[in-house]
Protein backbone atom coordinates (compact mmCIF):
# COMPACT_ATOMS: atom_id res chain seq x y z
CA UNK A 1 0.00 0.00 0.00
CA UNK A 2 2.66 2.48 1.03
CA UNK A 3 4.63 2.25 -2.23
CA UNK A 4 1.94 3.89 -4.36
CA UNK A 5 0.24 5.88 -1.60
CA UNK A 6 3.48 7.44 -0.33
CA UNK A 7 4.54 8.47 -3.83
CA UNK A 8 1.09 9.90 -4.54
CA UNK A 9 1.21 11.84 -1.25
CA UNK A 10 4.61 13.36 -2.03
CA UNK A 11 3.76 14.36 -5.59
CA UNK A 12 0.13 15.42 -5.39
CA UNK A 13 0.52 18.97 -4.03
CA UNK A 14 3.35 19.88 -6.39
CA UNK A 15 1.53 18.22 -9.31
CA UNK A 16 -1.60 20.22 -8.50
CA UNK A 17 0.20 23.56 -8.11
CA UNK A 18 2.84 23.27 -10.86
CA UNK A 19 0.98 21.32 -13.54
CA UNK A 20 -2.63 22.35 -12.91
CA UNK A 21 -2.31 25.75 -11.22
CA UNK A 22 -4.36 24.80 -8.17
CA UNK A 23 -4.98 27.26 -5.32
CA UNK A 24 -6.36 26.50 -1.86
CA UNK A 25 -9.88 26.44 -3.33
CA UNK A 26 -9.14 23.71 -5.89
CA UNK A 27 -7.03 21.75 -3.39
CA UNK A 28 -9.96 21.80 -0.99
CA UNK A 29 -12.33 20.44 -3.64
CA UNK A 30 -9.85 17.75 -4.70
CA UNK A 31 -9.33 16.65 -1.09
CA UNK A 32 -13.07 16.49 -0.52
CA UNK A 33 -13.39 14.25 -3.59
CA UNK A 34 -10.60 12.11 -2.12
CA UNK A 35 -12.58 11.63 1.08
CA UNK A 36 -15.87 10.56 -0.51
CA UNK A 37 -14.78 6.87 -0.70
CA UNK A 38 -13.85 7.09 2.97
CA UNK A 39 -17.36 8.32 3.72
CA UNK A 40 -18.70 5.29 1.78
CA UNK A 41 -16.52 2.79 3.67
CA UNK A 42 -19.58 1.39 5.46
CA UNK A 43 -20.46 -0.33 2.16
CA UNK A 44 -17.42 -2.60 2.55
CA UNK A 45 -19.51 -4.92 4.74
CA UNK A 46 -21.77 -5.67 1.76
CA UNK A 47 -18.81 -6.80 -0.36
CA UNK A 48 -18.04 -9.35 2.36
CA UNK A 49 -21.11 -11.27 1.25
CA UNK A 50 -19.25 -11.94 -2.02
CA UNK A 51 -15.64 -12.30 -0.87
CA UNK A 52 -13.45 -12.76 2.18
CA UNK A 53 -11.88 -9.77 3.88
CA UNK A 54 -8.40 -10.75 2.71
CA UNK A 55 -9.56 -10.94 -0.92
CA UNK A 56 -11.29 -7.56 -0.62
CA UNK A 57 -8.02 -6.15 0.74
CA UNK A 58 -6.18 -7.45 -2.35
CA UNK A 59 -8.80 -6.04 -4.74
CA UNK A 60 -8.65 -2.68 -2.98
CA UNK A 61 -4.87 -2.54 -3.33
CA UNK A 62 -5.18 -3.23 -7.05
CA UNK A 63 -7.58 -0.29 -7.40
CA UNK A 64 -5.24 1.96 -5.38
CA UNK A 65 -2.25 1.02 -7.54
CA UNK A 66 -4.20 1.51 -10.78
CA UNK A 67 -5.51 4.92 -9.74
CA UNK A 68 -2.05 6.11 -8.77
CA UNK A 69 -0.43 4.69 -11.91
CA UNK A 70 -2.69 6.58 -14.35
CA UNK A 71 -2.65 9.95 -12.49
CA UNK A 72 0.04 11.50 -14.70
CA UNK A 73 -1.86 10.62 -17.88
CA UNK A 74 -4.77 12.92 -16.94
CA UNK A 75 -3.18 16.33 -16.33
CA UNK A 76 -6.41 18.30 -16.16
CA UNK A 77 -8.74 19.52 -13.42
CA UNK A 78 -11.40 16.85 -13.95
CA UNK A 79 -8.85 14.17 -14.82
CA UNK A 80 -7.06 14.74 -11.51
CA UNK A 81 -10.35 14.56 -9.62
CA UNK A 82 -11.19 11.26 -11.35
CA UNK A 83 -7.84 9.57 -10.62
CA UNK A 84 -7.97 10.91 -7.08
CA UNK A 85 -11.35 9.25 -6.58
CA UNK A 86 -10.17 5.90 -8.01
CA UNK A 87 -7.00 5.67 -5.93
CA UNK A 88 -8.88 6.85 -2.84
CA UNK A 89 -11.49 4.14 -3.28
CA UNK A 90 -8.75 1.52 -3.18
CA UNK A 91 -6.95 3.14 -0.26
CA UNK A 92 -9.97 3.52 2.02
CA UNK A 93 -11.42 0.07 1.41
CA UNK A 94 -8.00 -1.46 2.01
CA UNK A 95 -7.60 0.49 5.25
CA UNK A 96 -11.04 -0.68 6.39
CA UNK A 97 -10.05 -4.32 5.88
CA UNK A 98 -6.60 -3.68 7.32
CA UNK A 99 -8.03 -2.38 10.59
CA UNK A 100 -10.68 -5.11 10.77
CA UNK A 101 -8.24 -7.98 10.24
CA UNK A 102 -5.65 -6.52 12.62
CA UNK A 103 -8.19 -6.26 15.44
CA UNK A 104 -9.44 -9.80 14.75
CA UNK A 105 -6.05 -11.50 14.40
CA UNK A 106 -3.95 -9.75 17.06
CA UNK A 107 -4.20 -10.74 20.76
CA UNK A 108 -5.59 -7.90 22.89
CA UNK A 109 -2.65 -7.89 25.32
CA UNK A 110 0.01 -7.42 22.65
CA UNK A 111 -2.01 -5.67 19.90
CA UNK A 112 -0.57 -2.17 20.54
CA UNK A 113 3.04 -3.38 20.26
CA UNK A 114 2.31 -5.41 17.13
CA UNK A 115 0.46 -2.52 15.51
CA UNK A 116 3.48 -0.35 16.26
CA UNK A 117 5.69 -2.88 14.44
CA UNK A 118 3.28 -2.90 11.49
CA UNK A 119 3.49 0.89 11.31
CA UNK A 120 7.28 0.61 11.37
CA UNK A 121 7.20 -1.80 8.41
CA UNK A 122 4.96 0.65 6.54
CA UNK A 123 7.41 3.43 7.35
CA UNK A 124 10.25 1.34 5.92
CA UNK A 125 8.29 1.00 2.67
CA UNK A 126 7.80 4.77 2.72
CA UNK A 127 11.55 5.28 3.15
CA UNK A 128 12.26 3.23 0.06
CA UNK A 129 9.58 5.11 -1.91
CA UNK A 130 10.74 8.55 -0.79
CA UNK A 131 14.34 7.71 -1.67
CA UNK A 132 13.18 6.50 -5.09
CA UNK A 133 11.15 9.66 -5.75
CA UNK A 134 14.04 11.86 -4.64
CA UNK A 135 16.49 10.01 -6.91
CA UNK A 136 14.17 9.99 -9.90
CA UNK A 137 13.26 13.65 -9.55
CA UNK A 138 16.60 15.13 -8.60
CA UNK A 139 19.07 12.87 -10.39
CA UNK A 140 17.19 11.36 -13.35
CA UNK A 141 14.43 13.95 -13.88
CA UNK A 142 11.85 11.54 -15.31
CA UNK A 143 8.81 13.62 -14.32
CA UNK A 144 5.43 13.08 -12.67
CA UNK A 145 3.89 10.68 -15.18
CA UNK A 146 6.68 8.10 -15.00
CA UNK A 147 6.94 8.15 -11.20
CA UNK A 148 3.18 7.72 -10.80
CA UNK A 149 3.25 4.84 -13.29
CA UNK A 150 6.22 3.04 -11.70
CA UNK A 151 5.03 3.26 -8.10
CA UNK A 152 1.40 2.44 -8.88
CA UNK A 153 2.52 -0.47 -11.07
CA UNK A 154 4.78 -1.74 -8.28
CA UNK A 155 1.80 -1.93 -5.91
CA UNK A 156 -0.22 -3.87 -8.48
CA UNK A 157 2.61 -6.34 -9.12
CA UNK A 158 3.08 -6.80 -5.38
CA UNK A 159 -0.60 -7.67 -4.96
CA UNK A 160 -0.44 -10.29 -7.72
CA UNK A 161 2.59 -11.85 -6.04
CA UNK A 162 0.88 -11.88 -2.62
CA UNK A 163 -2.26 -13.45 -3.99
CA UNK A 164 -0.37 -16.46 -5.32
CA UNK A 165 2.22 -16.81 -2.54
CA UNK A 166 0.27 -16.12 0.66
CA UNK A 167 -2.37 -18.50 2.05
CA UNK A 168 -5.92 -17.41 2.81
CA UNK A 169 -5.49 -16.95 6.55
CA UNK A 170 -8.29 -18.18 8.76
CA UNK A 171 -10.66 -15.53 10.07
CA UNK A 172 -11.52 -15.46 13.77
CA UNK A 173 -15.12 -15.08 14.90
CA UNK A 174 -17.58 -15.00 11.99
CA UNK A 175 -18.33 -11.36 11.20
CA UNK A 176 -21.79 -9.90 10.86
CA UNK A 177 -22.62 -9.00 7.26
CA UNK A 178 -24.89 -6.09 8.18
CA UNK A 179 -24.19 -2.57 9.39
CA UNK A 180 -23.65 -2.40 13.14
CA UNK A 181 -24.20 0.79 15.15
CA UNK A 182 -24.38 0.33 18.91
CA UNK A 183 -25.09 2.87 21.64
CA UNK A 184 -22.28 1.54 23.83
CA UNK A 185 -19.71 2.37 21.11
CA UNK A 186 -20.64 6.07 21.07
CA UNK A 187 -17.37 7.25 22.66
CA UNK A 188 -15.36 5.37 20.03
CA UNK A 189 -17.51 6.96 17.33
CA UNK A 190 -16.97 10.43 18.83
CA UNK A 191 -13.20 9.99 19.07
CA UNK A 192 -13.18 8.70 15.49
CA UNK A 193 -15.20 11.67 14.22
CA UNK A 194 -12.93 14.22 15.91
CA UNK A 195 -9.83 12.38 14.69
CA UNK A 196 -11.05 12.52 11.10
CA UNK A 197 -11.85 16.23 11.28
CA UNK A 198 -8.55 17.09 12.93
CA UNK A 199 -6.47 14.92 10.62
CA UNK A 200 -7.80 16.78 7.58
CA UNK A 201 -6.25 20.00 8.84
CA UNK A 202 -2.85 18.35 8.89
CA UNK A 203 -3.12 16.18 5.79
CA UNK A 204 -4.51 18.91 3.54
CA UNK A 205 -3.27 22.25 4.79
CA UNK A 206 0.00 21.58 6.60
CA UNK A 207 1.47 19.94 3.50
CA UNK A 208 -0.09 22.55 1.19
CA UNK A 209 1.49 25.32 3.31
CA UNK A 210 4.94 23.85 2.69
CA UNK A 211 4.39 24.13 -1.08
CA UNK A 212 2.37 27.33 -1.38
CA UNK A 213 3.96 29.50 1.33
CA UNK A 214 7.51 28.15 1.50
CA UNK A 215 7.91 26.98 -2.10
CA UNK A 216 8.97 23.39 -1.39
CA UNK A 217 9.94 21.38 -4.47
CA UNK A 218 9.19 17.67 -4.98
CA UNK A 219 12.63 16.51 -3.84
CA UNK A 220 12.40 18.70 -0.72
CA UNK A 221 8.99 17.27 0.16
CA UNK A 222 10.49 13.79 -0.36
CA UNK A 223 13.29 14.57 2.12
CA UNK A 224 10.74 15.81 4.67
CA UNK A 225 8.67 12.66 4.33
CA UNK A 226 11.84 10.55 4.48
CA UNK A 227 12.70 12.07 7.88
CA UNK A 228 9.15 11.47 9.13
CA UNK A 229 9.23 7.81 8.08
CA UNK A 230 12.66 7.22 9.62
CA UNK A 231 11.46 8.60 12.94
CA UNK A 232 8.24 6.61 12.71
CA UNK A 233 10.19 3.40 12.18
CA UNK A 234 11.95 4.05 15.47
CA UNK A 235 9.12 5.49 17.56
CA UNK A 236 6.03 3.52 16.41
CA UNK A 237 7.03 0.24 18.15
CA UNK A 238 7.95 2.20 21.29
CA UNK A 239 4.61 4.00 21.26
CA UNK A 240 2.90 0.61 20.95
CA UNK A 241 4.72 -0.56 24.08
CA UNK A 242 3.85 2.74 25.80
CA UNK A 243 0.15 2.03 25.18
CA UNK A 244 0.53 -1.46 26.62
CA UNK A 245 2.17 -0.02 29.75
CA UNK A 246 0.16 3.15 30.38
CA UNK A 247 -3.13 2.41 28.65
CA UNK A 248 -5.29 4.04 26.03
CA UNK A 249 -6.64 6.88 28.18
CA UNK A 250 -3.26 8.34 29.11
CA UNK A 251 -1.91 7.89 25.58
CA UNK A 252 -4.84 9.67 23.94
CA UNK A 253 -4.62 12.50 26.48
CA UNK A 254 -0.92 13.05 25.75
CA UNK A 255 -1.60 12.96 21.99
CA UNK A 256 -4.38 15.53 22.08
CA UNK A 257 -2.55 17.94 24.39
CA UNK A 258 0.42 17.79 22.04
CA UNK A 259 -1.80 18.46 19.04
CA UNK A 260 -3.37 21.54 20.66
CA UNK A 261 0.11 23.00 21.08
CA UNK A 262 1.23 22.01 17.57
CA UNK A 263 -1.79 23.41 15.74
CA UNK A 264 -1.60 26.64 17.71
CA UNK A 265 2.05 26.96 16.74
CA UNK A 266 1.15 26.28 13.07
CA UNK A 267 -1.13 29.33 13.14
CA UNK A 268 1.78 31.64 13.93
CA UNK A 269 4.68 29.84 12.25
CA UNK A 270 7.43 32.47 11.72
CA UNK A 271 9.73 30.73 9.21
CA UNK A 272 10.35 27.61 7.16
CA UNK A 273 12.54 25.88 9.73
CA UNK A 274 9.91 26.24 12.42
CA UNK A 275 7.33 24.86 9.99
CA UNK A 276 9.55 21.87 9.22
CA UNK A 277 9.98 21.13 12.92
CA UNK A 278 6.23 21.29 13.52
CA UNK A 279 5.52 19.07 10.53
CA UNK A 280 7.91 16.39 11.79
CA UNK A 281 6.63 16.53 15.38
CA UNK A 282 3.02 16.46 14.20
CA UNK A 283 3.66 13.37 12.10
CA UNK A 284 5.30 11.64 15.07
CA UNK A 285 1.96 11.75 16.94
CA UNK A 286 0.23 9.60 14.29
CA UNK A 287 1.25 6.32 15.91
CA UNK A 288 -0.62 7.23 19.10
CA UNK A 289 -3.88 6.72 17.17
CA UNK A 290 -3.27 3.00 17.80
CA UNK A 291 -4.74 3.61 21.26
CA UNK A 292 -8.14 4.46 19.78
CA UNK A 293 -8.21 1.18 17.84
CA UNK A 294 -7.15 -0.98 20.79
CA UNK A 295 -9.73 0.77 23.01
CA UNK A 296 -12.41 -0.43 20.58
CA UNK A 297 -10.84 -3.92 20.36
CA UNK A 298 -11.17 -4.29 24.14
CA UNK A 299 -14.82 -3.20 24.38
CA UNK A 300 -16.17 -4.74 21.16
CA UNK A 301 -18.20 -7.85 20.50
CA UNK A 302 -15.74 -9.87 18.32
CA UNK A 303 -18.42 -10.34 15.64
CA UNK A 304 -18.84 -6.55 15.34
CA UNK A 305 -15.28 -5.74 14.30
CA UNK A 306 -15.59 -5.89 10.48
CA UNK A 307 -18.93 -4.02 10.18
CA UNK A 308 -17.87 -1.48 12.80
CA UNK A 309 -14.58 -0.86 10.97
CA UNK A 310 -16.60 0.24 7.94
CA UNK A 311 -18.95 2.38 10.03
CA UNK A 312 -15.98 3.94 11.87
CA UNK A 313 -14.27 4.90 8.62
CA UNK A 314 -17.49 6.50 7.43
CA UNK A 315 -17.79 8.46 10.69
CA UNK A 316 -14.11 9.41 10.38
CA UNK A 317 -14.84 10.89 6.96
CA UNK A 318 -18.10 12.74 7.64
CA UNK A 319 -16.18 15.90 8.43
CA UNK A 320 -13.50 15.05 5.87
CA UNK A 321 -15.94 15.46 2.98
CA UNK A 322 -16.76 19.10 3.74
CA UNK A 323 -13.80 20.37 5.79
CA UNK A 324 -11.34 20.64 2.84
CA UNK A 325 -13.80 22.70 0.78
CA UNK A 326 -14.93 24.99 3.60
CA UNK A 327 -11.50 25.39 5.10
CA UNK A 328 -10.01 25.84 1.63
CA UNK A 329 -12.09 28.99 1.36
CA UNK A 330 -11.13 30.04 4.89
CA UNK A 331 -7.50 29.49 3.88
CA UNK A 332 -7.83 32.21 1.25
CA UNK A 333 -8.87 34.60 4.02
CA UNK A 334 -6.67 33.41 6.92
CA UNK A 335 -4.43 30.31 7.04
CA UNK A 336 -3.99 30.90 10.79
CA UNK A 337 -7.75 30.44 11.34
CA UNK A 338 -7.58 26.99 9.75
CA UNK A 339 -4.92 25.80 12.20
CA UNK A 340 -6.62 27.39 15.22
CA UNK A 341 -9.75 25.44 14.30
CA UNK A 342 -7.58 22.30 14.37
CA UNK A 343 -6.39 23.24 17.88
CA UNK A 344 -10.02 23.61 18.99
CA UNK A 345 -10.82 20.14 17.63
CA UNK A 346 -7.90 18.66 19.55
CA UNK A 347 -9.12 20.40 22.72
CA UNK A 348 -12.55 18.76 22.36
CA UNK A 349 -10.77 15.40 21.95
CA UNK A 350 -8.98 15.93 25.28
CA UNK A 351 -12.37 16.05 26.99
CA UNK A 352 -13.54 12.89 25.22
CA UNK A 353 -10.35 11.05 26.17
CA UNK A 354 -11.11 11.59 29.86
CA UNK A 355 -14.16 9.34 29.46
CA UNK A 356 -12.03 6.36 28.37
CA UNK A 357 -11.55 3.85 31.24
CA UNK A 358 -8.08 2.98 32.49
CA UNK A 359 -8.94 -0.69 31.87
CA UNK A 360 -11.61 -0.83 29.14
CA UNK A 361 -13.46 -4.07 28.44
CA UNK A 362 -16.86 -5.32 27.39
CA UNK A 363 -19.25 -3.79 29.93
CA UNK A 364 -16.76 -1.09 31.00
CA UNK A 365 -16.80 1.16 27.95
CA UNK A 366 -16.75 4.45 29.87
CA UNK A 367 -14.91 5.88 32.85
CA UNK A 368 -17.96 6.15 35.10
CA UNK A 369 -18.72 2.44 34.67
CA UNK A 370 -15.20 1.61 35.79
CA UNK A 371 -15.48 3.94 38.78
CA UNK A 372 -18.76 2.38 39.84
CA UNK A 373 -17.40 -1.12 39.36
CA UNK A 374 -20.29 -1.91 37.05
CA UNK A 375 -20.34 -4.98 34.85
CA UNK A 376 -23.82 -4.39 33.55
CA UNK A 377 -24.82 -4.83 29.94
CA UNK A 378 -25.00 -1.39 28.33
CA UNK A 379 -25.91 -2.60 24.86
Amino acid sequence: MQISFAAWTILTNNFAVEELGFTGREIGIQQSIREIPGFLSFAAVFFLVLMREQVLAFVSLLVLGAGAAITGFFPSYYGFLLTTFISSMGFHYFETMNQSLALQWLPKKTAPATMGKILAVGSFAQLITFAFVFAMWKLVDIGYTSIFLITGGATMLGVVWMYFHFPMFREGVAQRKTLVVRKRYWLYYALTFMGGARRQIFMVFAAFMMVERFGFQVHEIAVLFFINSALNMYFAPKIGKWIMRYGERRTLTVEYIGLVLIFTAYAFVPNVWFAIALYIIDHAFFAMAIAMKTYFQKIADPADIAPTAGVAFTINHIAAVFIPVIFGLIWLWSPAAVFLAGAAMAAISIGLAQMVPFTPEDGIEFRWLETAGSRGNTK
